[in-house]
């Protein structure tokens, strides 16, 4: 079988991040049962694992002649429960801010609109394939769902602890922020992995990037390399 990543540390750390996305699938799911339907928590999250998990034993028979097939059904799965334009939103930051928006030219909210659009599809197209690739070096960990943390400000928002034990005998900790919508379903906002941002490392990266280009977020978005987070995420590890 081949492996994306080239090193060993980074596909530990890819694996780690790639198993705590595949358990959020179970967890937000789970938080929309509880507001919107009567199916238990605990009936879901097995459901929704299993689905997911059932993906990556499968890909070793077929993923090396068709790895679309396989990076499109976890794409499928991940689809339900990451609220990706949100995220693209956050990592852009004050390029996508509602006080920016609103001081814009009517054709200028027109072409931001857009550029949110075309950041989404590259920001969710790199996560999808990063993590999915990932997830092929994920087993012998157990994991455990942990503590959920209502914002004391809303009770919309929530933080879902996750317990991650590695072969290595390493616990690490993942907490996913989440939101609720107005369907009441919940969604992955940002993940907090042993007190790395993601969030912050993506917005960093963005921040940066914008910075080379003179403000050109177009350049940004056609350039935009999923691997440069990668390794910033890995070097905080």
């Amino acid at each position: 079988m081949s492996f994306y990543f080239c090193n060993k540390s980074a596909l530990k750390n890819t694996a780690l991040w790639a198993a705590s996305i595949a358990f959020i699938v179970g967890a937000a799911l789970s938080w929309g049962a509880e507001a919107a339907s009567p199916v238990g928590p605990r009936s879901v999250v097995e459901r929704a694992t299993t689905n997911i998990l059932a993906l990556v034993r499968e890909a070793p028979d077929y993923f090396d002649e068709d790895p679309d097939r396989y990076i499109n059904a976890v794409g499928a799965e991940l689809d339900q429960v990451v609220d990706f334009r949100g995220f693209a939103r956050g990592v852009m930051g004050d390029y996508a801010s509602s006080s920016r928006y609103r001081a814009m030219t009517e054709v200028q909210r027109e072409r931001l609109r857009d550029q949110l659009n075309r950041f989404t599809e590259v920001l969710r197209d790199g996560i999808v394939s990063t993590y999915s690739r990932g997830l092929l070096a994920f087993g012998g960990s157990r994991v455990e769902l942990g503590e959920t943390e209502v914002s004391p400000g809303s009770t919309r928002v929530a933080s879902v602890n996750q317990y991650v034990s590695a072969e290595d005998g390493k616990t690490y900790t993942v907490k996913y922020q989440m939101g609720q919508y107005k369907d009441g379903t919940w969604r992955l906002r940002n993940m907090i992995i042993e007190n790395i941002n993601l969030g912050e490392i993506y917005r960093g990266q963005f921040e940066a990037a914008a910075a080379a280009a003179g403000g050109d977020l177009d350049v940004v978005i056609n350039t935009w390399d999923d691997s440069q987070i990668r390794t910033k995420a890995e070097e905080g590890r």
